[in-house]
């Protein structure tokens, strides 16, 4: 599915890394291409001015520039100050757990000496690096030492949503994303930042759900592969693969102490977004993910509801991941008449606001379901229809990832992804390790079998509320 640049550009990165990757790539992309057209019409303008030839070169210079570059640009655009010796710890760190994961018994580097001032630490940073490269580059090559050095930088954070990506990885994103056989399982990805675990929520009807995937489910290994210490990316990359071919997962469900092991067959994923259904008077949409139909679903959804005579409404974001910001403000308009649906805010301050876009058509009265595996995008609509009292909110403490990530480039068409900005709801709640608290607390396991069932006690909870408000 091609999903359109603005909407691209808009995309809550985390939950669907992948898309987020395909907007760098399409970009780097026609960037080539326009590079290449004025290299072969003598034009100097563009990326003529830059020194081809030694940027493309290979060698220390250009892993010490790469270095550099990566370092000033977490300095300048992270979404919260950062110290240098955090950065420059990570890069030791990086270093030396690849080194002994190499097997390199006893591994050395230098303990680089922090400052503070930028140019003497920038200089701190080099010489770790050049320490690794003079003693182990004629074993593992001065590029991997790099890579490795940055990933350690950027790991100092302490960020799972701030990773590098190599330029294999990016090209093996791109085939997955453009024309090639490869698949997925059906799965949003979280990585609790209390915990560091990795965290798995199953979209009804695809593999995973048949396969036995459940909400919560922490994954330990892929494919035999421990995934302790990976990034999320990597992990979403170990679990896509060619259509028909089988993923296995280790996998501990919540309250559990022994892991199992799911095995499941990829396919192309394919997902309508809303399930709604008319139950007396009540009009109930459950919304699996924020997508580029979803609007449209969601609004045909709730009209279809009133046609059929239902009188009260419930939205469903339970165990929603999030996806795609444009389609949360347009969700959230449908109750919010006007005003700022969600904010965000760098470091400095500078503030992007997203107001209402004037597609005002309200089914209420309204009752909105959470849980803690309510994130991203849908904590955006419920938090904007809370602080709107719009509608009531009513489940379990949202997850709380209030933060998004943009891609950058590196001259070896590398990239980094960095946080550079929070979400604010319309009142300026900061929701980012918070969470969104329900105006109703009911407490029930997220497991998705339980959902619209006569064990759901927390939809129980919504109809009751809603047949004492209906008109």
């Amino acid at each position: 599915m091609k999903l359109p640049g603005r909407a691209l550009a808009a995309l809550l990165v985390v939950l669907v890394a992948s898309l987020s990757g395909a907007y760098v790539l399409g970009r780097e992309r026609g960037a080539r291409e326009a590079a290449a057209a004025r290299a072969a019409a003598g034009s100097s303008n563009g990326v003529a001015s830059l020194d081809l030839p030694d940027i493309f070169s290979h060698g220390p210079a250009l892993d010490q520039r790469l270095l550099n570059a990566s370092f000033e640009k977490v300095q300048s655009v992270y979404y919260k100050p950062v110290n240098d010796g955090v950065l420059l710890a990570g890069e030791r760190a990086g270093l030396l757990a690849y080194l002994h994961a190499q097997g390199v018994a006893g591994a050395e580097l230098a303990d680089p000496v922090v400052t503070g001032d930028l140019q003497s630490d920038r200089g701190a940073l080099d010489g770790v690096l050049r320490d690794a490269i003079n003693r182990y580059g004629k074993r593992f090559g001065d590029t991997v030492l790099m890579q490795q050095a940055i990933k350690g930088m950027l790991a100092g954070l302490k960020d799972p949503y701030t990773t590098y990506l190599t330029p294999e990885e990016i090209r093996r994103l791109e085939e997955s994303l453009n024309g090639g056989d490869f698949g997925g399982i059906g799965v949003y990805i979280v990585q609790d930042p209390r915990t560091g675990v990795v965290l798995v929520q199953p979209i009804e009807g695809t593999p995973a759900a048949r396969a036995g995937i459940k909400a919560g489910d922490a994954i330990i290994a892929v494919d035999g592969k421990p995934i302790k210490g990976e990034t999320l990316d990597s992990v979403e990359r170990q679990i896509r693969g060619a259509t028909g071919t089988v993923v296995r997962l280790l996998v501990r469900s919540q309250g559990q102490t022994e892991p199992r092991t799911v095995s499941v067959v990829r396919e192309q994923i394919h997902v309508p977004s809303a399930h709604a259904k008319v139950e007396g008077s009540i009009g109930y949409v459950r919304l699996a993910d924020f997508g580029s139909t979803s609007y449209d679903e969601v609004r045909a959804a709730f009209d279809d509801a009133r046609h059929k005579g239902a009188k009260a409404f419930v939205l469903d974001l339970r165990n929603n991941g999030g996806g795609l910001l444009d389609a949360a403000v347009d969700i959230s308009s449908l109750w919010i008449k006007s005003g700022t649906i969600v904010s965000t805010v760098d470091r400095p301050g500078n503030r992007d606001v997203h107001q209402a876009t004037g597609r005002y058509d309200p089914a209420e009265p309204l009752v909105v379901l959470v849980n803690q595996y309510t994130a991203s995008a849908s904590e955006i609509t419920a938090g904007a229809i809370q602080d709107d009292r719009a509608g009531t909110i009513v489940g379990t403490r949202t997850f709380g990832k209030g933060v998004v990530q943009s891609i950058y480039r590196l001259p070896d068409l590398s990239a980094l992804k960095i946080t550079t900005a929070r979400y604010l709801t319309p009142n300026g709640r900061d929701i980012d390790h918070r969470g969104i608290v329900p105006d109703v607390v009911v407490e029930q396991s997220a497991d998705p079998s339980l959902i619209d069932t006569p064990s759901d006690h927390q939809l129980a909870a919504a109809k009751a509320i809603l047949e004492h408000r209906r008109p």
